[in-house]
């Protein structure tokens, strides 16, 4: 049932956080000696902080997607994407309501030995979205018939399972690549070496840098972020885990400002920063963290370059490491043989509604009332700028408005998004 994933109060967070303390890592491998073998894995969970400061519902796969055709998707025949930029299937994946977006962890490979390794990751509280190379399992569905919101009902066994891969360090593949650019290729630009699987018809031979997994999810992360006035107030909701190298960071009309935070053990009430400092500075500065995290050079600025045009846009928005126990009770890792060393650095990224954003897009809406085509015409592509933040905005300013007719207005832009 849909309650069953309903958003924890701060109380029940609390108590199930607890147990994060004794919580064994649910990064696992075989029992037999760590074999000379090193995994490291980078991503982003995306969300958008409501008025109370915690995740709210949002359709994240609205819009066409930024992944190049070879990438398999779980509304595709056999997976297969087929058409670069398709959008979303509107009757499924753009109609998925979902509080959190796991944006592109990629698993990457350091050996000097040709070897095989088995590779699994559990999604428990979400849904594998998009992948590659294939895999052997994804997302194991228990009803005959899909529903878009399948996930969130307990339809599926959430995860994605590669079988075994093998890792060629001496080959030098050439990697599938389109002309359109992507989020995707950035990923590769590191010194991982490749792998290699055999799809899942067995027909073809797939090759590539990394493993990459998407996917959508409804779970509790473990910082809340409320916006008052020129303030945001920062919680960690397991104090018991404190929360590093936390970044308030902020775009307004291209110019930047950034504050960070070395330790968050509880709450903290920061100022919005001043947009008088440089983004190179701040590149440097982010680099600097993660590889502290533990993902080499290479990696760190391929994480970066990836998601460089969305992290730095306009906007408001913090950043923070998610604890390494947070991250593997929210996404268990299985590697097989033991490797001797896991480095995972999952960024959690949310987003806060400024009453900036409000303010326009209240003004935009009014807008379309106007006699005016052209007027009207330009507060709708003004309003296309918020992209998939655009429903999330409407409902936050429909919390606390009182005009009816602005109310109305709002509400049939919300139905139609």
């Amino acid at each position: 049932m849909k309650s069953a994933f309903v958003l924890l109060t701060v109380a029940a967070y609390l108590a199930l956080t607890l147990t994060l303390l004794d919580f064994s890592p649910t990064t696992t491998a075989s029992a037999s000696k760590p074999a000379d073998l090193v995994v490291h894995e980078w991503g982003t969970f995306t969300s958008i902080a409501g008025k109370k400061g915690v995740a709210i519902d949002w359709r994240p796969l609205n819009g066409a997607s930024d992944l190049p055709k070879f990438v398999y998707t779980d509304t595709s025949p056999g997976g297969y994407r087929g058409t670069y930029g398709e959008k979303f299937e509107s009757s499924q994946k753009g109609n998925v309501l979902a509080k959190i977006r796991m944006e592109t962890p990629v698993i990457y490979f350091y050996t000097p030995n040709e070897m095989d390794v088995s590779v699994n990751v559990n999604f428990p509280n979400g849904k594998i979205t998009e992948w590659y190379p294939q895999a052997s399992v994804v997302n194991t569905k228990y009803e005959a018939d899909r529903k878009f919101e399948g996930f969130r009902s307990g339809n599926y066994s959430s995860g994605i399972n590669w079988g075994t891969i093998r890792l060629i360090p001496n080959e030098q593949p050439d990697y599938l690549r389109e002309v359109s650019s992507s989020h995707y290729y950035p990923a590769r630009e590191t010194d991982s070496v490749p792998v290699q699987i055999c799809n899942a018809d067995k027909t073809k031979i797939e090759k590539e840098k990394f493993l990459f997994y998407r996917g959508v999810g409804d779970f509790t992360l473990p910082l809340t972020v409320k916006i008052s006035g020129e303030n945001l107030t920062l919680s960690n909701l397991a104090p018991q885990l404190p929360i590093k190298n936390l970044i308030v960071f902020e775009n307004r009309g291209g110019k930047i400002g950034y504050k960070i935070i070395d330790n968050l053990s509880k709450d903290a009430i920061v100022e919005r920063p001043k947009t008088t400092q440089n983004l190179d500075d701040f590149i440097g500065k982010l680099t600097t963290i993660l590889v502290n995290e533990g993902l080499y050079p290479r990696e760190a600025k391929a994480m970066i370059k990836t998601w460089q045009d969305s992290w730095f846009e306009e906007g408001l928005r913090v950043f923070y490491i998610l604890p390494t126990a947070a991250t593997n009770q929210i996404l268990p890792l299985s590697v097989a043989p033991q490797p001797k060393e896991i480095v995972r650095v999952l960024v959690g990224r949310a987003e806060v509604v400024t009453p900036e954003m409000e303010k326009d897009v209240k003004k935009q809406v009014g807008l379309l009332r106007s006699t005016s085509a052209k007027v009207r015409e330009d507060a709708r592509n003004d309003l296309k700028k918020h992209g998939r933040f655009y429903e999330p905005i409407l409902k936050s300013i429909l919390e606390s408005e009182k005009d009816a007719l602005i109310r109305e207005e709002i509400q049939k832009l919300i139905d139609l998004s």
